[in-house]
């Protein structure tokens, strides 16, 4: 199980840097979804179970949602 928590750190670790200096918004969102499905996989062998639900829900759901159609709304402006 160390090992895995380890690779997991980081491959979130790595992501999250992907995420930061993406030239695409699209890429960002995506490594950033895949920042908190791996945080959920982490919470998952801590056995936080009800942490990792909210972080599936919240973090890598909602927020990806909101992030995707703010994508979409900005592009439909800028093609104005």
């Amino acid at each position: 199980m160390n090992i895995i928590s380890f690779i997991i750190g980081i491959v979130i670790v790595v992501s999250s840097i992907v995420a930061i200096e993406a030239k695409r918004l699209l890429t960002s969102i995506v490594m950033l979804s895949l920042t908190s499905l791996l945080a959920v996989v982490s919470f998952v062998l801590l056995k936080a179970p009800d942490v990792a639900i909210t972080e599936a829900s919240v973090g890598a759901g909602l927020t990806t949602a909101i992030f995707l159609l703010t994508l979409k709304r900005l592009g439909k402006e800028e093609s104005k």
